[in-house]
């Protein structure tokens, strides 16, 4: 996305999809003179995308996601000073990543953009992802999507099923002018299926997966208005035996990717650090 200067160092940044990876520009212009930024795009692996078009069922896991990201990080890293990061289940895929790298090559801390650690709190089955939950969600991801935000009442989300959330959604993104007032509710629907296939499959590869505490330290940017918005530290603790460092973004969940003034603070948390001498050529 973003090609360094000599000596300047590469932030690595994976990404799950659900965004255009082009939302990440706004980060690359944010960064430090030299600095460089590449996207390792989770969307660009069929067995992981795919899944989100056929029922949310992968035929991968976290390791061989993490492995196939590792070995696509050694391909592009030149040596350098770099930086370790990952937005939402994409910090899950990074985490995994770091633990499977040598010891000398790890980034000297991970940062973490929004993302739910794969522990056992937020390892639920996909009934516990509720209507009302989701439509909110979607609802974020609209916004973000179409540039406008979309805000339907909250309390009378929570009440509310699939179609008559949904009706709720349309009704503030008319209002917004994100959608045009005659959207079909179908088309809707559909766009709505999608994305909840795509956390279906998410929640079903962190649920068997096992993590172990983090080797490196960790540093959770949370947005003002995250998916989970009562836990500061979205149940990463348990695995940061070397330190948590928390931040909190402005934004949502989808919108600190491209507000200026998220990625002024996220650029200056993932700024390249050198690794250890000696260990440049060491590959795993």
């Amino acid at each position: 996305m973003r090609q360094p200067a000599a000596g300047s160092g590469t932030v690595y940044l994976v990404h799950p999809g659900a965004l255009a990876a082009g939302v990440h520009a706004t980060l690359a212009e944010a960064l430090p003179d030299g600095a460089g930024l590449t996207v390792l795009d989770l969307s660009a692996l069929p067995e992981y995308w795919e899944a989100a078009l056929t029922g949310g069922r992968a035929e991968t896991t976290v390791e061989a996601l993490a492995d196939r990201l590792r070995d696509e990080f050694d391909s592009a890293y030149d040596g350098g000073p770099y930086a370790l990061a990952g937005w939402s289940f994409g910090g899950v895929v990074a985490q995994a990543m770091v633990q499977r790298q040598a010891p000398r090559r790890r980034p000297a801390r991970l940062v973490l953009l929004d993302s739910i650690a794969p522990t056992g709190e937020y390892q639920q089955p996909d009934e516990a992802l509720e209507p009302s939950l989701l439509i909110g969600w979607f609802a974020m991801y609209l916004g973000a999507k179409r540039g406008r935000p979309v805000r339907p009442d909250p309390d009378r989300l929570a009440t509310c099923g699939v179609e008559d959330g949904l009706l709720l959604v349309l009704d503030a993104a008319a209002a917004s002018g994100a959608l045009a007032a005659d959207t079909p509710l179908p088309g809707l629907r559909k766009l709505y299926d999608t994305y909840v296939d795509g956390l279906l499959r998410n929640n079903r590869l962190t649920a068997p997966y096992r993590p172990v505490p983090a080797e490196v330290p960790l540093v959770l940017v949370t947005a003002e208005r995250s998916l989970i918005p009562g836990d500061p530290t979205l149940g990463w603790t348990p695995l940061a035996t070397r330190g948590l460092e928390v931040h909190r973004s402005p934004g949502d969940h989808y919108t600190m990717l491209t507000r200026p003034d998220a990625a002024a603070l996220i650029a200056r948390l993932v700024r390249p650090v050198p690794v250890p001498t000696g260990t440049v050529a060491e590959k795993v």
